[in-house]
């Protein structure tokens, strides 16, 4: 069996832009936690690819971008006291908790969730069935970033509890103000569930 290809060790093919490539790279690193030789392999596949689209660049096959080929003027470009400051905005413990999805992923984890949300619309009876299955795609999207089950449990958890209680508190405020307004849960209150679902899957880690 042949070696894979520093594109196949990243999971990215050899036509990815430079940021899909950073954040395969980032995603792996942060999966690979603790783990030094995967870790090694995965910078090792990350300097690979960089040097070979340089390469490509000198015989003048690909443009390469500015921040590609020096990357070292953007960190020298900002002044120090601005990353300073950049980086006591953002405390340790949120960092650790957001994530930053590539294009593919949120179109991935939207495209599941918006599918649970028509089908609930075309068949509302069967609401709990679809928070069921919006809750198991939650847990299996955050496990994949980290393999870390517990903690995927977790925020899916809290994200079917944070969109029940915003979708309680719309029918409260608005829906139980209309006459002859749906039960609870309805549709509506249904896709409100599924979006914070969404938005915790997504964007924590």
């Amino acid at each position: 069996m042949s070696e894979p290809t520093p594109y196949e060790k990243l999971g990215v093919n050899d036509e990815a832009s430079f940021e899909e490539v950073r954040d395969a790279r980032d995603r792996l690193l942060r999966e690979y936690e603790g783990d030094e030789s995967q870790q090694e392999a995965i910078e090792l596949a990350y300097d690979a690819i960089l040097m070979a689209r340089l390469r490509a660049r000198k015989e003048g096959k690909i443009a390469v971008p500015d921040r590609i080929r020096y990357p070292e003027r953007l960190s020298t470009a900002i002044p120090a006291t601005l990353q300073n400051n950049t980086q006591r905005r953002t405390p340790t413990w949120l960092s650790k908790l957001l994530d930053s999805p590539s294009q593919k992923d949120i179109y991935i984890s939207l495209g599941i969730f918006a599918g649970l949300g028509t089908i609930s619309f075309l068949v509302p009876a069967a609401t709990t069935t679809w928070l069921s299955f919006g809750l198991i795609a939650s847990v299996y999207l955050l496990t994949r970033k980290e393999n870390r089950f517990g903690r995927a449990l977790l925020i899916s958890l809290s994200g079917i509890t944070v969109g029940v209680g915003l979708a309680a508190l719309t029918n409260q405020v608005v829906l139980s103000r209309l006459a002859g307004a749906p039960s609870f849960p309805s549709p509506l209150q249904t896709a409100i569930v599924l979006i914070v679902m969404w938005l915790h899957a997504c964007f924590l880690r």
